[in-house]
């Protein structure tokens, strides 16, 4: 039987790691979490992954808009989902022109993200 898909969650916000984790897996997602975009880039599933949902903005290092650009160049058939809480408008053309999958405005419904994420895996 094939594995199920390994969705990446990468956000700093360790609680939002846990919750996103949770619901997938209880829908028998396979994940990994990271906290920086730096972190799941140097790792073994960032290679493997089906689909990363990551936040716009993490203090300090790269932006879920900068890694969707590194993981357009390294891989463009793996989807990405965008997720972010402050809506800056200098940031609204970069997310419009991302190819992310789906843009998800914090907080978001369960249901709103598995249908992205079913959406995006069936691409």
């Amino acid at each position: 039987m094939p594995a199920s898909p390994l969705i990446a969650i990468v956000d700093d916000d360790a609680g939002m790691r846990v919750s996103l984790d949770g619901l997938l897996r209880s829908l028998s997602y396979r994940t990994a979490l990271f906290a920086s975009a730096e972190a799941f880039l140097e790792s073994v599933p960032a290679a493997r992954s089906d689909c990363v949902i990551t936040d716009v903005h993490m203090p300090g290092g790269m932006s879920g808009l900068d890694l969707v650009t590194v993981l357009a160049k390294r891989d463009p058939t793996v989807p990405v989902i965008l997720m972010s809480a402050f809506h800056q408008p200098q940031d609204a053309d970069r997310i419009q022109e991302s190819g992310a999958r789906c843009i998800l405005g914090k907080p978001f419904d369960d249901q709103t993200l598995i249908d992205c994420i079913e959406e995006a895996l069936a691409a």
